[in-house]
């Protein structure tokens, strides 16, 4: 899963990244709210942490800005700012959760997942779909209680997939999300791990959508 970290503080952003990396996250950093993009691709970003005090405008204009256009993507809000208004302003203005500095990177993580459970729909950290159980934080997968032996890319397009069951994921966007910091995964290779995943959970659990993409069946 891919994060966007907006942050000025060069040893928090340091620090942050590589935790997210221990963690199992893919993360893009910047420092400036001149450099976050106007519109958040949700087909490539998971969540976004975002600091308030950027040297360069409000992260509440960032936040605002984002709503405002229809990005759904996640947003936690990382701020030194401890006054309930400023809390509260978060908030209402679109922000999904709110750490306060100084925080433990154990915490920050915590809510990551949490609000990226929320986004799935799943209310703990086991993913249960049918007789199928995912567990992102694990990278565990169980199937009628007998645990699977899934490769790296494997784990990848079943977690995407199960971020939305039922629901197509396209192709395009599946080959983007599986390396959000390179280029995107060849679709002749897709096809080959969603076989060799198919074979592993049930060819009728994963459905191919002709020209689209494929989906997880709920």
């Amino acid at each position: 899963m891919h994060i966007l970290l907006i942050e000025d503080d060069l040893d928090l952003g340091r620090a942050l990244q590589a935790t997210l990396k221990v963690e199992h996250f893919t993360s893009e950093w910047m420092r400036r709210a001149a450099d976050a993009p106007h519109a958040i691709d949700a087909a490539r970003v998971d969540c976004v942490l975002l600091d308030l005090n950027l040297p360069d405008a409000s992260g509440f204009d960032l936040l605002r800005a984002w709503r405002r256009s229809g990005v759904r993507v996640p947003i936690i809000v990382i701020t030194a700012r401890s006054a309930l208004d400023d809390r509260l302003a978060g908030l209402d203005g679109g922000a999904d959760d709110f750490v306060l500095k100084p925080f433990a990177t154990a915490e920050l993580i915590s809510r990551i997942r949490a609000v990226l459970r929320r986004s799935a729909r799943q209310a703990s950290d086991s993913w249960t779909l049918g007789e199928l159980v995912i567990e992102p934080r694990r990278r565990r997968v169980q199937l009628a209680g007998q645990a699977l032996a899934l490769s790296q890319r494997e784990f990848q397009i079943l977690l995407e997939l199960a971020r939305e069951p039922g629901a197509v994921v396209a192709k395009s966007s599946l080959a983007q999300r599986l390396e959000p910091l390179g280029d995107p995964v060849d679709f002749a290779a897709i096809e080959v791990h969603v076989s060799n995943l198919r074979k592993k959970i049930g060819t009728e659990r994963v459905r191919t959508v002709r020209g689209v993409g494929y989906l997880l069946e709920p």
